[in-house]
């Protein structure tokens, strides 16, 4: 590559990162996923847009496989403990079991639907058969949701990308399905040993920065990624799971008591979103239009099979055993959103030269692009519907202030809705517990510092510093008066899930 030609796709690459960024203000306004404007973005660079040929799946499969382990590493850092830390049963379940039932089901309808060949069925299953963490994270973020439904469907995201790839590429081997035993060995031994690798690096990885003083803060971040990335290339020399050790080292790293850890949070949030866009953008590149007509029928059929059969399903097989009812089943069914993953697992086919490998992709690619479309936006609707949402829960922000990470504080914010038990309550009748303090509140569009009676109105934005160890116990207090008002105690509401 000469010189005009490198700063030639630089200059494409930044127009169009630039570009992708201003758009996604406007989808999320609409509801819409960001996932469709970088696909977007990359159908208008590829051969029927702007010309640039590119359909090295091979490549394709290999950058993939790595933003989805950055992905899952910035996942792994957001994911709070005690979020997940009583889902981990659910989520475990729907993440193996669960995945099983799904590929065995869509299977079941790709062969007796499509007439795919078993081998071709059980490849497609498998591949659609995760659920996106990228997706996920993202969309449940502007939604809502009880930590109990929020939990277990952030943990099963980071978790059930390990079997998806494991299945698909056993599947996918040219040397036909194998036996269930030599399945299930496999299976076992990469999940167990990338989630022994993990653990190991990541509580390694906090104890070690936890002793050293780096002259710069800007190492930290870099420092953890390192961390995480190096769970992901252990397990694969070993040829145990790197996706699950990467997304369990992030998780321990995340909640051990770092240091600069609003600056890693940042620079984590920045490098996931900008892993989001390269490999969305290089997928829409290797699709084209043309040839994507044909594969609109079977996609909308086996994706009626994904979303309305298989998942539900195996939500309400893998949820027997725990006391969820069914308006929480529907949702946790309904938010099982499909993204990159099931599109870069789609490229392993091509590597391994299995028949139809391209057919599959372009299903994939319209399924994941039209059930992206349809479930992302409808997903705070479908909660609402189901009385699931909570308007104003309490989320974190991400300042990163010097004096703030200091003390190890941490910033919050709940917007008051309306007929919220919050609007009304004069500030002094918070009684956050002591070490917690409304710093500011932001009234049509104006920000400033309450006074001790200030009342607060439907609308407000009470922007709250807290400790860590006090953020449980406050979240709690302003759920409870959210729920119930001043009378919250008196009431017997604790704000609990």
């Amino acid at each position: 590559m000469t010189s005009p030609q490198l700063y030639l796709v630089l200059l494409i690459g930044c127009v169009t990162v630039l570009v992708s960024i201003a758009a996604i203000r406007a989808t999320h306004r609409l509801g819409l996923p960001a996932l469709l404007v970088f696909l977007g973005a990359g159908m208008a660079l590829g051969e029927d847009g702007l010309g640039i040929a590119f359909g090295d799946f091979g490549l394709a499969q290999v950058i993939g496989t790595f933003a989805l382990a950055l992905i899952l590493i910035e996942g792994g850092l957001s994911t709070r403990w005690k979020a997940i830390s009583g889902q981990l049963a659910p989520a475990s379940l729907l993440a193996t079991f669960g995945v099983f039932i799904t590929v065995a089901v869509v299977a079941a309808g790709a062969h007796y639907l499509l007439g795919f060949a078993w081998q071709a069925a059980l490849v497609f299953g498998a591949v659609v058969a995760s659920t996106d963490a990228a997706a996920v994270f993202s969309e449940l973020r502007n939604v809502g949701l009880p930590r109990r439904l929020s939990g277990t469907l952030e943990a099963e995201s980071g978790f059930n990308d390990a079997p998806a790839v494991i299945l698909v590429l056993a599947f996918s081997s040219a040397a036909g399905i194998p036996s269930a035993g030599d399945l299930v060995v496999t299976l076992v031994w990469e999940l167990a040993a990338g989630a022994a690798i993990g653990l190991v690096i990541g509580f390694g990885g906090a104890w070690l920065l936890r002793r050293l003083a780096l002259p710069v803060s800007g190492l930290y971040p870099l420092a953890v990624f390192s961390l995480g990335m190096a769970a992901f290339a252990a397990s694969g020399a070993l040829h145990a799971s790197g996706f699950i050790a990467a997304y369990l080292a992030a998780l321990v790293l995340g909640n051990s008591r770092l240091p600069h850890r609003a600056a890693t949070q940042s620079f984590a949030t920045g490098l996931g979103w900008m892993a989001q866009l390269g490999m969305f953008v290089m997928l829409g590149m290797l699709a084209s239009p043309a040839t994507l007509l044909d594969a609109v029928v079977p996609a909308l059929i086996l994706g009626a099979v994904l979303t309305l059969v298989a998942r539900p399903l195996s939500v309400v097989l893998c949820l027997l055993p725990f006391r969820f009812s069914i308006r929480e089943q529907a949702l946790i069914a309904w938010a099982g959103l499909r993204g990159a993953v099931p599109i870069v697992l789609a490229t392993i086919p091509h590597s391994e030269r299995l028949p139809g490998a391209q057919a599959l992709w372009e299903i994939v690619f319209i399924l994941v692009l039209a059930f992206t479309l349809l479930q992302g936006p409808t997903l705070p609707w479908m909660a609402k519907r189901l009385r699931l949402s909570q308007p104003g829960l309490v989320q974190e922000v991400d300042i990163e202030t010097a004096p703030l990470d200091a003390v190890d504080a941490e910033v919050l914010t709940i917007t008051i809705p309306r007929r919220s038990g919050l609007a009304g309550l004069r500030l002094f009748e918070l009684r956050l517990p002591e070490g917690s303090a409304v710093a500011s509140v932001v009234r049509a569009n104006r920000l400033f510092v309450p006074a001790h009676g200030e009342r607060l109105r439907s609308g407000d934005q009470l922007i709250v510093v807290t400790y860590p160890d006090l953020r449980e116990a406050t979240e709690r207090r302003l759920t409870a008066l959210a729920r119930a008002g001043r009378l919250a105690r008196w009431l017997g509401e604790t704000g609990e899930d």
